[in-house]
């Protein structure tokens, strides 16, 4: 068996309280068309890992008897997209009607970020790595 420092992250399943709409959000800021989904669930293919939207009414029998945050708690982590030239995806973003929670900012660490919400309060980060 593998040890865990080996494994690549497969999925990651986002529990939502709008389904429709924060679906609506990835198709049309992210471009893709999920690969499955059903009434309470669709998974977008993100060329290396899935994200998984799950209807929060969901999400409390996967995580018993642990608890569910709220999208009102803030954010908990970030989902990077690296690409070529942030400021094209910027004007893009824009174009689809994203709002931006910051940037484009050049970080001290060499990349340029700009990061952004879905509609259920989960960050997005798009980054180019700087010359």
């Amino acid at each position: 068996m593998k040890t865990l420092g080996l494994m690549n992250v497969d999925v990651i399943t986002l529990f939502v309280e709008d389904f429709q709409k924060v679906k609506a959000f990835y198709q049309e800021v992210f471009g893709l068309q999920a690969v499955y989904e059903d009434e309470v669930s669709a998974v977008f293919n993100f060329g290396n890992m899935s994200v998984n939207l799950l209807n929060i009414s969901e999400s409390y029998e996967l995580m018993k008897p642990g608890t569910i945050a709220t999208s009102e708690s803030g954010s908990r982590f970030l989902l990077t997209i690296r690409v070529e030239d942030v400021n094209v995806v910027c004007a893009e973003l824009k174009k689809r009607g994203v709002a931006l929670l910051n940037g484009p900012i050049d970080r001290p660490w060499g990349v340029r970020t700009i990061s952004f919400l879905d509609p259920a309060g989960h960050a997005w980060e798009i980054a180019q790595q700087l010359a």
